[in-house]
């Protein structure tokens, strides 16, 4: 694995921010965000995602206390929050619900959770459909269990992750973004089935084309937004299916195969809601053989219908995300983009030529400037290794 100088200054920089602020030498532990290559709105259909975890990290300095409070600093927003785990929970919706639903979900798993002090920082941009949420869940959890000195998985501190998710911030995500910020290996992309929790590494080869990430700064909040409501979709669709005697447990049973007949049975929106999601799937299994055969063009093609399937048929993508990915298909040097994450406001991410990264960064930041008035945030990222303590260097 190569060496991280800037990272391992970043790691540095919290700890000694740490003990500057609350007097203890603290332990670190980090957790990427992700970008996902393919498969959206799949997760909670029990289909199938590829995702990769990326470079940018969210670290959580932390140390013991005597007592029972949990004493949060997030370094992004300047604010420290405070709760106590012997008073009762009640939503705050704001960032302190994340590491509050992590520490009450670990004690309700049997996790002896005490007091700690928490210091947070990260360079995942939050709201940018990138994972920061994933990212803090699983910095915080595996800091509470370490300080607790208790041993939980990573495919189980995934899980805590989602639930803390689901019942204290009230986002019912699926598990690909714990999953993969806990499992990610570098340079390799995570081809993961949500119904068995199946795990699979595939190898991105040394491609002559750079993952490119374009933030439009168009925040979404999960919670606020339709997210919910799309998965609520996706339930009343599979009950109609039941009812009408198809022989499936998820969305991920109808087969592109048996789609048109499907379809027939359900009413708008449901019957497109259904459609990207059996397409989806179809797409993400053929991304894999693609990149198993090293075949550039044809990766591109699918996340370009990928793009298309989320904006027509599943309705989660914006104007500002479709005027990026708009121009960027026009670029000769861009194989194929797509809006990732959740939708609503974000990122796209792109296939992007190794030659062609420079134009295609100031051709995009100016045309969206010229447009929206503000200046995207374009990065250039890679697969990334998932969860981990840190080790802090010593001078």
């Amino acid at each position: 694995m190569m060496s991280d100088p800037s990272g391992q200054a970043r790691v540095s920089a919290v700890a000694q921010a740490f003990t500057e602020r609350y007097g203890n030498t603290p332990r670190v532990f980090s957790a990427p965000g992700r970008v996902n290559l393919i498969g959206e709105h799949t997760d909670y259909n029990d289909g199938w995602v590829l995702p990769i975890a990326i470079k940018e990290r969210t670290r959580v300095a932390a140390a013991v206390r005597s007592d029972r409070v949990i004493r949060a600093y997030s370094q992004t927003l300047k604010k420290e929050r405070t709760f106590s785990l012997d008073d009762p929970w009640k939503r705050r919706g704001k960032w302190l619900d994340y590491v509050e639903g992590v520490a009450r979900t670990l004690v309700a798993r049997g996790i002896a959770v005490g007091g700690a002090d928490l210091m947070i920082a990260s360079d995942v941009p939050p709201g940018a459909g990138l994972s920061s949420s994933a990212a803090l869940e699983l910095a915080v959890g595996q800091a509470l269990v370490a300080l607790a000195s208790a041993n939980v998985p990573p495919r189980d501190l995934a899980l805590v992750g989602q639930a803390a998710e689901h019942d204290y911030v009230g986002v019912s995500c699926g598990i690909m973004d714990q999953l993969v910020g806990a499992l990610g290996r570098a340079g390799h992309a995570l081809l993961i089935d949500c119904r068995s929790l199946e795990v699979t590494p595939v190898l991105i080869p040394d491609f002559a084309a750079k993952i490119m990430v374009f933030d439009t700064h168009v925040r979404h909040a999960h919670a606020a937004s339709g997210y919910n409501r799309r998965r609520e979709e996706c339930q009343e669709a599979l009950a109609l299916l039941k009812k009408a005697g198809v022989a499936v447990e998820s969305l991920r049973d109808v087969s592109v195969e048996k789609l048109d007949e499907a379809l027939k049975l359900l009413p708008e929106p449901l019957n497109r809601r259904v459609r990207h999601v059996v397409r989806e799937n179809a797409r993400t299994s053929a991304a894999v053989d693609a990149l198993r055969r090293s075949h550039l063009p044809n990766l591109g093609r699918l996340m370009n219908g990928s793009h298309a399937s989320l904006r027509d048929d599943y309705a989660v993508s914006s104007p500002e995300l479709d005027f990026v990915v708009d121009a960027l298909q026009r670029e000769s040097g861009v194989l194929g983009a797509r809006m990732t994450g959740g939708g609503f406001g974000g990122s796209v991410v792109a296939l992007v030529k190794n030659e062609a990264v420079a134009e295609v960064s100031t051709q995009l930041r100016s045309s969206f400037r010229a447009r929206y008035r503000v200046d995207p945030t374009v990065i250039v990222t890679e697969a990334g290794d998932g969860m981990r303590a840190e080790t802090i260097a010593r001078a």
